[in-house]
């Protein structure tokens, strides 16, 4: 875009600034606001709360956004939005006349994992969406008054990733409803546009038998753990039939109560997660088949149940994906491979059925540090210094993407036609398991690689 040069077919009513300089902006408010950014994502780390306890950070997060320290003019701020740990932020400019706004999405997480802390640095999942928002009204507050382009930021706080799904709840809830395009970024080892995040569903298996002395009338008995013992060998034998790409694993919860006792309850979670919602299915019914016969075997009754949410695996925005890669090789992001990336796996994310309802975005970001997710190392790595210079850096390239989506002429329509076809031929293989019945729908771990 030339200076002073209006879009053609964007949302852009009048001249603007060249979209080089808003971008430049924005990374220049990003870094004006780096200490306070840094502070909230500590506050979050400090003080680690389970899905849907969010509480504090809740707080912490909503304090931020209606803080009159912020530069600029105030956002609108929706404390415990439909849920009791959820916010909603907004800030919009004011066209004079024209459609409805363009509405551009920041989603930031804050749950952390039992015993580990932020071991998945949501803290610096909620500072990259602070931050990036933050950018990108800066940006737009430069241009010339009254706003040549109406265009509504939403910062959205989304609970309980790691346990439960609080976007699918939000989603639910029609917190995205309208939403044109949704920003976040997770923390990794690595750099990538886009990882294959997979869809998951969990399992909670409850083996009922009869109790008796395990040494003077052991035939009396119906022994649940072996029912357990049975299920767990059965998925292990299940496993040389599996694509290389399906995940099956979990834990005996219970296992009895002492050694001369017959078990009479035992408990089993298990996570299935495979590439999309048709193999999964596939997955499901053969673990559910292990499942049953080891009651079978042991004459116990069996119960096989749910969570409530599926997590969908993330459809890919090849769009969105080339001009955020961009932006990040402007900014000094070195990219992992194309092949890395194909050939590689990961977790499952509530974010991919976000990616389902709107397109979306959701990058990974090295954080300085080596350390693998989900471990005490990496909670260290998350609340370093170190890691604020690549959560900034990730912010910025997020805020540039977002100026792209709104002043770049066409770049909106391609991504809106890359999400209907990615979810065209996705929706096409769609077989999920209907809540609330034996085989429910399930919890999600984190989107850690």
């Amino acid at each position: 875009m030339r200076p002073q040069e209006p879009p053609q077919g964007g949302p852009a009513a009048a001249a603007l600034p060249a979209l080089e300089v808003l971008k430049q902006r924005a990374c220049e408010n990003v870094e004006l606001n780096a200490a306070r950014l840094g502070a909230l994502s500590r506050d979050i780390w400090s003080r680690p709360e389970l899905a849907y306890e969010e509480h504090q950070a809740h707080d912490t997060m909503t304090r931020f956004f209606s803080s009159g320290e912020l530069p600029g003019a105030a956002w609108a701020v929706q404390p415990r939005y439909k849920l009791g740990t959820a916010f909603r932020a907004e800030w919009g400019t004011a066209a004079p006349q024209g459609p409805r706004p363009l509405r551009v999405a920041f989603l930031c997480e804050y749950d952390a994992l039992p015993g580990i802390g932020h071991a998945c640095g949501h803290n610096l999942i909620a500072e990259v969406g602070a931050a990036a928002a933050l950018g990108l009204k800066a940006a737009l507050e430069s241009l010339p008054q009254p706003a040549p382009v109406a265009v509504q930021i939403t910062v959205l706080g989304t609970p309980a990733e790691e346990q439960g799904g609080g976007k699918i709840d939000l989603i639910n809830a029609g917190a995205f409803d309208g939403l044109d395009v949704v920003f976040m970024a997770h923390p990794s080892q690595e750099n990538a546009a886009y990882l294959p995040d997979v869809a998951e569903h969990d399992v909670t298996v409850k083996y009922y038998g009869k109790a008796s002395h395990a040494a003077a009338y052991p035939w009396e008995g119906v022994n649940a753990l072996d029912a357990a013992v049975l299920a767990y060998n059965n998925l292990s034998v299940l496993r040389q039939q599996m694509k290389p790409t399906w995940r099956v694993h979990g834990v005996i919860k219970n296992g009895g109560v002492k050694p001369n006792i017959i078990p009479s309850y035992t408990e089993l979670e298990f996570y299935l997660r495979a590439p999309s919602m048709k193999d999964l299915s596939v997955l499901t019914e053969k673990v559910e088949n292990c499942f049953k016969s080891a009651a079978l075997a042991t004459g116990c009754k069996v119960e096989i149940k749910g969570g409530k949410n599926d997590y969908y695996n993330v459809l890919p925005n090849k769009s969105l994906q080339k001009v955020y890669k961009e932006n990040g090789k402007q900014l000094g992001i070195e990219f992992i491979s194309e092949d890395s990336i194909l050939n590689g796996l990961s977790g499952s994310t509530d974010f991919g059925n976000v990616t389902f309802v709107v397109p979306g975005l959701h990058p990974y970001f090295y954080i300085g540090s080596d350390a693998l997710n989900h471990t005490e190392q990496y909670t260290e790595a998350a609340g370093s210094q170190n890691a604020q210079f690549y959560a900034l850096r990730t912010a910025k390239a997020l805020a540039m993407t977002a100026l792209d989506v709104i002043f770049k002429p066409g770049l909106l329509e391609v991504v809106r036609e890359d999400f209907r076809q990615v979810k065209l031929k996705e929706e096409g293989q769609i077989n999920p398991v209907e809540p609330n019945k034996e085989s429910g729908v399930g919890i999600g771990a984190c989107a850690s690689h």
